[in-house]
């Protein structure tokens, strides 16, 4: 056997907690002593590097998650403790036999042919709903929508509007939650999304801001902050907010155009109106209506 030659004995580093030993390496020159206070630093960075680590598997788990969401995984969203609320499980109504969906292929007119008041969004959890919007059999008067705008000077330039365009038939629903905020959504069903496009661009919904003033407002602004690509881009939204000095309460209001429908979304609560259940509350509308 050869003899090697001796060599004093170097401190050998201890393993540090976690890390995988290396398998079969050649024996590497003595490096001077590593310090206590090395140590720690180096810890200190291994344990960083892991939480990082971690942070990022869950991170890209949780963004294939929602980009991975079926139709009936809508409902959970996010937790309430960012503002949103807990609706319950949204699923799609059947659809007679044989017939498409509004924005396939086959269907140039985009049509709705679920029945319309199974497409209106369910009240969240706890929500006191509002009676009034129940309307005869589900569907609601056009003068009980057209009380939504504030001069009644328009109602009847508006009602005569909704006659030129073939208004169908509306409907709605509306909740109050515990804190004070009021939700009104209304589905205006047309005879096609030609017809839908055309109101809701050149009568109702500008860019500046609305046509026609909604109750409890002064003046309206485009929502800038509005998440759009929480919004299929099938559908054409309009959104706004109340602009400051506002009264005793703020209003947000969205016109969703999807095919044959014109969904109407408002939210009004005293002092501020959140933002967040707002833009929770039209991009779940809107799916349902994709």
């Amino acid at each position: 056997m050869t003899e090697q030659t001796a060599r004093p004995e170097q401190p050998v580093t201890p393993p540090v907690p976690g890390a995988v030993p290396s398998v079969a390496e050649p024996p590497v020159a003595a490096e001077p002593p590593v310090g206590r206070k090395d140590h720690r630093v180096l810890r200190g960075l291994l344990r960083w590097a892991a939480a990082v680590a971690v942070f990022a598997a869950v991170g890209s788990a949780t963004a294939y998650g929602i980009t991975r969401m079926e139709r009936t995984d809508v409902p959970g969203l996010a937790t309430r403790t960012d503002g949103r609320w807990t609706y319950p499980e949204l699923t799609m109504p059947a659809l007679p036999t044989g017939s498409p969906r509004p924005f396939a292929q086959t269907n140039p007119a985009g049509a709705h042919y679920a029945d319309l008041r199974h497409l209106v969004l369910p009240a969240p959890e706890g929500a006191e709903p509002d009676r009034a919007l129940r309307g005869k059999d589900g569907w609601l008067a056009t003068d009980e929508f057209l009380k939504e705008y504030r001069d009644t000077s328009e109602h009847g330039e508006l009602r005569q509007l909704f006659v030129d365009f073939g208004l169908r038939h509306i409907a709605a629903r509306g909740w109050t939650t515990s804190d004070g905020t009021h939700t009104r959504i209304y589905l205006l069903q047309f005879d096609t999304a030609a017809v839908v496009d055309d109101l809701r661009n050149r009568h109702l919904a500008s860019y500046s801001g609305p046509a026609y003033a909604v109750r409890g407002t002064e003046g309206s602004v485009p929502d800038e902050k509005f998440p759009v690509q929480a919004v299929s881009d099938d559908l054409d939204l309009s959104v706004y907010e109340e602009s400051e000095p506002y009264g005793a309460e703020q209003v947000r209001q969205a016109y969703l155009g999807a095919g044959d429908v014109l969904a109407v979304v408002l939210q009004s609560r005293k002092g501020v109106a959140a933002a967040v259940p707002f833009q929770q509350t039209v991009a779940l509308q809107g799916r349902l209506l994709g």
